[in-house]
């Protein structure tokens, strides 16, 4: 944290003329650049990991991981989407074309996590980190809730504590619980 501080002053002071950029030495500077740049790839490769251990445990959680799988009420593929969330996303795609392409299931996933933080930042920036009826809550548990009963009854939750369960009585607040703390960071 110390050297971002340093390389920002550095780089600012320059930029005005401040400092005269012939005092710095190019290798100091160079190597303030070169520890700025690991440290954001480092915590790009946290994040990148955190999401695919999230995406992981849902996915096992919704289908066992299997992408070719469809429920008795039609859901469909690792994450277990309906047609009508894949159409609200925009894609427009068979069940075989679904099923069988893993990487359209990703995409549409991380399409779907995107949306819901869009449509629920306000509830994640009031309620991340907070503990709510004894359960901690993260941006991960919510997202992950949403997916369960739709950002609609997450809403209805912070708004008025009712709990949605799904067809097979999951309650959205056990989603909420089982997924939280994984450091997402989705942008």
């Amino acid at each position: 944290m110390k050297k971002i501080i340093v390389l920002s002053l550095l780089t600012t002071f320059c930029s005005m003329g401040v400092i005269d950029s012939s005092v710095v030495s190019e290798p100091l500077y160079l190597q303030l650049v070169k520890d700025r740049l690991e440290e954001e790839k480092q915590i790009n490769i946290h994040h990148e990991a955190e999401l695919n251990r999230f995406l992981t445990d849902v996915g096992f959680r919704e289908s066992g991981n299997r992408y070719t799988v469809t429920n008795k009420w039609g859901y469909m593929g690792k994450y277990q989407f309906g047609r009508s969330t894949l159409k609200g996303l925009g894609f427009k795609v068979t069940k075989e074309e679904f099923l069988s392409n893993p990487q359209l299931q990703e995409e549409a996933m991380l399409a779907l996590l995107l949306h819901n933080k869009e449509k629920l930042q306000k509830y994640i920036d009031v309620f991340d980190g907070k503990t709510v009826n004894g359960m901690f809550i993260s941006e991960s548990g919510i997202l992950a809730a949403a997916h369960l009963g739709g950002q609609g009854s997450v809403k209805r939750y912070f708004k008025n504590g009712k709990v949605f369960k799904d067809g097979l009585g999951t309650k959205i607040t056990m989603y909420m619980a089982q997924f939280s703390g994984y450091d997402i960071n989705l942008n």
